[in-house]
């Protein structure tokens, strides 16, 4: 249970990156293209829960890590970019601090579960 609430946690932050182009153009998205947004957003991570849980290949796990890596990587430049515009670089680079120690905090209480 605390690995799913850990992995529920760490994965709420993707829907940020998700609507940020959207809200940086000044366009607020329908309910429509946020359920489709959400979809590309989270399919993919759905459908590696469901093929991880009967498949276990090393190599497919580091090809999967790589294309993870790669992805946070993109979403992170992005936000960047947004924030550059915004002139917010004092908040965003508190907020990247904020980030990182949130995901060690979460690393920290999943270890201490011992899961």
């Amino acid at each position: 249970m605390l690995l799913i609430i850990g992995f529920g946690l760490h994965n709420a932050t993707e829907g940020f990156g998700i609507v940020a182009p959207p809200a940086a153009e000044g366009t607020r998205p329908s309910w429509t293209s946020l359920a489709l947004l959400g979809l590309i957003g989270g399919g993919p991570t759905f459908a590696g829960t469901l093929l991880g849980q009967h498949l276990v290949n090393d190599t497919l796990s580091i090809a999967f890590l790589g294309l993870a890596a790669g992805s946070i990587l993109y979403v992170v430049i992005e936000l960047l970019a947004v924030a550059r515009r915004a002139a917010l670089k004092e908040l965003t680079t508190w907020m990247i601090l904020v980030g990182l120690l949130l995901g060690f905090a979460t690393d920290a209480v999943v270890t201490a579960a011992g899961v």
